[in-house]
């Protein structure tokens, strides 16, 4: 949920071993798990997520900077191939790689300027490729601070 002040809010619960059940508010819930042999592999893993986020993010600027042109794209597709690598002897997504497809380019006169932008209007792409600074705060049930 976005609110006047450009803030939003979401919330996790965990319901057993590595399964979570993310509440998205009124657009209801997901449940995301870590695949085996962590977790069952009943719902998507963070990974993942952050591969959704950046492939939907990008489809939609990309939507964005032709329809603001009355290009009408039609069909628009994204694959995220996502590749986990070591780094300093932690897991960490080493990079995201997105394939695009427009449907009909021939038919958007306004394809070379949109593609040109479209990145740079992208929210989360852009967020990631900068780096999120993360504040963590872990309490307890009555909100008392355990670091």
């Amino acid at each position: 949920m976005v609110s006047e002040n450009n803030q939003f809010s979401i919330s996790l619960e965990l319901v057993e071993d590595y399964l979570f059940k993310i509440d998205f508010g009124e657009f209801g819930d997901v449940l995301t798990d870590e695949p085996p042999p962590l977790g069952s592999g009943e719902g998507p893993n963070p990974s993942r997520l952050v591969a959704a986020a950046v492939g939907n993010c990008l489809c939609a600027s990309l939507l964005f900077a032709l329809r603001k042109h009355k290009d009408s794209p039609g069909q628009v597709r994204a694959t995220v191939q996502g590749e986990l690598e070591r780094q300093d002897g932690r897991w960490r997504i080493g990079k995201l790689e997105v394939v695009m497809q427009v449907e009909n380019p021939d038919a958007l006169p306004h394809l070379p300027q949109a593609l040109a932008s479209f990145e740079d209007f992208c929210v989360v792409t852009q967020s990631i490729r900068s780096g999120i600074p993360v504040h963590v705060k872990v309490q307890d049930t009555q909100g008392n601070a355990l670091n």
